[in-house]
């Protein structure tokens, strides 16, 4: 009964969040209360279990991210990057996405995919006022892109590292399967995205010719601040990267390096706390909080005991179906609780496997969860924060929106990578 009860509130949840009459804050926050009475977990499961709580990880990460970046913006970086990649495009709004995306994809794979948006939403959404364009497919495109980008490394993505703790993986194993992919797809997805949108990256000759007159260098306006800046960013870029070798968790990094980049400043609180998404931070912590109700409940077990009876020893069958199921549960739950709930069923299912197949279902729940986070607003920590930054601007991305795009990028991707799969791993 209880079970039951978790899914129906889960699903209704879902239900109001996808239709967009109510509040996302006011149904992730609701849903978390109805699993506190029905049962479903408590304070200390929410707030204090690793397994089916909040990921304060991912929180103050977040957290800690945008503090940087809220100091960073009073410099005019922003205004000076958005300048610079209009005029290396022309003005041209198809060239400068293009151009966008690619940095996009290097940034998320070096960093990762929402640190990487913290950093390109705020220039991008400038870049699209001097070119007299929507935002909105220019934002999209970049949650995409830092998406699949950030599955080719270990830092790129959350789940990521979550698959290496569970597997032992290193960042050169991920680097040498997942990264080949990641290119390949790019090379496709991008292109595809230029189509999807190209009736709305058109501007005039007269738009051109102005972003052509305008100089970047006039855009900084804190110099002093700025090389502080850049300093902390390159420092906590590095210890993002290498993180596993210090045994040091991102949110860490992050938050050492927002109190640093704090105290050096001069800046009071005031100055930057405003740049804070706080309505993103509370959407992720109900939830969190209502995936792990699920978890408590034993309904994700449930699901993974099903798969592995239907799997029996077939690993190809296993390979494949976790690479859909991944790309459809990440898109309906959030990747993150979706991968720490499938890494036990998943590690359990990799035992006896020897030699090119030793850790294929590991990459199978990468692929998955990873390019299946483009299929909703939910699915990814990238996609939340994009529309969070995006509303924030007065910029309305509907989740219906979101997902008419993203399913198509989704599929596109999957298909492309389970021939990968069973060439290299069969």
């Amino acid at each position: 009964m209880q079970m039951t009860l978790a899914i129906v509130i889960f699903a209704l949840a879902y239900v109001f969040i996808a239709t967009e009459k109510i509040s996302r804050i006011g149904i992730v926050l609701t849903g978390s209360a109805l699993m506190v009475i029905i049962g479903a977990t408590d304070a200390d499961k929410a707030f204090f279990s690793h397994e089916s709580g909040i990921d304060w990880n991912v929180i103050f990460l977040l957290l800690g991210m945008m503090v940087i970046v809220g100091i960073i913006h009073k410099t005019g970086l922003f205004e000076y990057l958005a300048v610079v990649s209009l005029k290396k495009s022309q003005g041209n709004p198809r060239s400068a996405l293009v151009y966008l995306l690619i940095l996009t994809a290097l940034a998320s794979a070096i960093l990762d995919n929402v640190t990487t948006i913290l950093l390109a939403v705020p220039m991008t959404i400038i870049a699209c006022r001097y070119l007299n364009v929507s935002a909105v497919p220019f934002i999209l495109s970049e949650v995409y892109i830092s998406n699949i980008g950030g599955a080719a490394t270990l830092v790129g993505d959350p789940p990521n590292i979550i698959i290496a703790s569970r597997a032992n993986l290193s960042f050169n194993q991920f680097l040498v399967h997942m990264a080949p992919m990641v290119v390949l797809v790019l090379l496709v997805v991008i292109p595809l995205l230029i189509i999807m949108f190209r009736k709305e990256l058109v501007n005039s000759q007269s738009d051109r010719d102005q972003i052509m007159q305008l100089d970047p260098k006039k855009y900084i306006t804190d110099s002093v601040l700025l090389k502080k800046s850049l300093a902390v960013l390159t420092l906590v870029m590095a210890a993002f990267v290498t993180h596993t070798i210090f045994g040091l968790e991102p949110s860490v990094i992050a938050l050492m390096g927002a109190g640093v980049l704090v105290a050096i400043s001069g800046l009071k609180p005031k100055d930057f706390v405003a740049d804070i998404e706080w309505t993103t931070l509370v959407f992720f912590g109900g939830l969190f909080v209502m995936v792990g109700a699920l978890v408590n409940v034993g309904a994700l077990a449930e699901f993974a005991t099903m798969l592995q009876n239907f799997f029996g020893d077939n690993t190809r069958l296993a390979a494949g179906t976790i690479l859909g199921l991944s790309a459809l549960l990440s898109g309906v739950v959030d990747n993150i609780p979706y991968v720490a709930s499938m890494s036990p069923v998943v590690a359990q299912l990799s035992e006896g496997l020897i030699g090119r197949q030793e850790h294929v279902l590991w990459w199978s729940l990468a692929f998955g969860a990873d390019f299946g986070g483009n299929a909703t607003i939910i699915g990814a920590s990238a996609n939340v924060v994009a529309i969070g930054l995006a509303h924030k601007a007065g910029i309305k991305i509907s989740f219906w929106k979101f997902a008419k795009y993203g399913i198509v990028v989704t599929l596109v991707s999957i298909l492309m990578v389970y021939p990968y799969i069973l060439f290299f791993y069969f």
